[in-house]
């Protein structure tokens, strides 16, 4: 039986105060072996999160995606002090599936991924928007530079700025971070290694930015994750994670990176130096500019995306366009093209 009118039937859901959603998915099924210090580094990123970001403009979902008793207790806490917004507990239902989940119900102009090991710095929210603002192309931002990026679903931004004199091969502007980087998924680099010496990078008003963007931590125009799957049959891997690497492609929009970097990957392990990175907050107000999006026509898209990537392919064509664009005689035998 119902008596009355609910006072909410028919109103309009509307949080404007909000511009730009974080949403971190988490898996820590206990803490030890390999998640011994899972809990340590997931509650630094937290941190990082809430120094560095305009909390008044930011909203921050965690989709607990199965983790301990530990870890849901932590989150509730964080909830009921209104530290973040939103918190959904789940079973382990796979880590693009936890995303999807943060998305749906939203409608916020950005989106930020990230993966729960990742250290955000000071600056980044600002530098990411103004990459968003300089190019009304970029549908999707990444905050760490790494190498070769361009080579993963960007031949669309290659294609649009083929004769652009501003996008070329630079010097990487901050090796050693980069070199720390491949360190912390377990490679070992050598500081002369050419993966650390140049990168193709855009220019425009004084702003640089880097073609092509790492998943592990990306912001994305909404228009990006418009066409969300119900269901992922994947917990991780099995090329699951590629959804949200071709996503902006898809949409005839850019994969950009900010120059410098603006994170780090912690990794599963603990380290000291975690503990000696200082964060602070800008009082400096999020402005973000809405572009139109112009779908792409099929024939543009398959121009761009196939024709353009077969022909780049193809060896002395790709070597001759990327010395063209200022990449040495001595690295570029080295350096590799465009493989997607």
């Amino acid at each position: 039986m119902r008596e009355g009118y609910n006072p909410n039937k028919d109103s309009v859901v509307s949080d404007i105060r909000f511009m730009h959603q974080i949403i971190i998915p988490v898996y820590i099924p206990h803490l030890k072996e390999y998640f011994k210090d899972a809990f340590t580094i997931f509650k630094k990123c937290l941190q990082s999160i809430f120094e560095t970001v305009d909390l008044e403009q930011t909203y921050i979902s965690i989709v607990n995606n199965g983790s301990c008793n530990e870890v849901e207790k932590y989150l509730s806490i964080l909830k009921e002090e209104n530290k973040i917004q939103e918190l959904i507990n789940t079973s382990n239902i796979g880590k693009l599936n936890a995303i999807y989940k943060g998305l749906v119900g939203h409608d916020f102009d950005l989106v930020t991924i990230s993966d729960a090991d990742t250290m955000f710095l000071s600056g980044w929210q600002h530098e990411t928007i103004k990459v968003f603002n300089t190019f009304p192309k970029a549908g999707m931002v990444g905050i760490v530079p790494q190498f070769n990026m361009y080579s993963n679903y960007c031949t669309n931004v290659i294609f649009d700025n083929f004769f652009n004199k501003e996008m070329r091969f630079v010097k990487v502007a901050e090796p050693k971070v980069m070199q720390q980087f491949y360190q912390s998924i377990g490679w070992n680099m050598k500081e002369d290694h050419y993966y650390l010496q140049y990168i193709l990078g855009i220019e425009k008003n004084d702003v640089k930015a880097c073609i092509g963007s790492s998943h592990f931590v990306a912001t994305y125009r909404k228009e990006v994750l418009s066409e969300i799957k119900k269901y992922i049959p994947a917990k991780m891997g099995s090329n699951s994670e590629r959804l949200l690497d071709v996503a902006a492609q898809n949409k005839g929009l850019w994969k950009l990176t900010t120059f410098k970097n603006y994170a780090y990957h912690m990794g599963n392990v603990y380290e000291d130096w975690m503990d000696e990175v200082k964060f602070h907050q800008t009082k400096k107000k999020l402005e973000y500019n809405k572009f139109q999006l112009n779908q792409p026509s099929k024939l543009a898209f398959l121009i761009k995306n196939k024709f353009f990537k077969n022909v780049m392919r193809i060896k002395f064509i790709n070597d001759f366009y990327f010395k063209f664009k200022g990449l040495p005689k001595d690295v570029l035998s080295q350096y590799g093209k465009i493989y997607y």
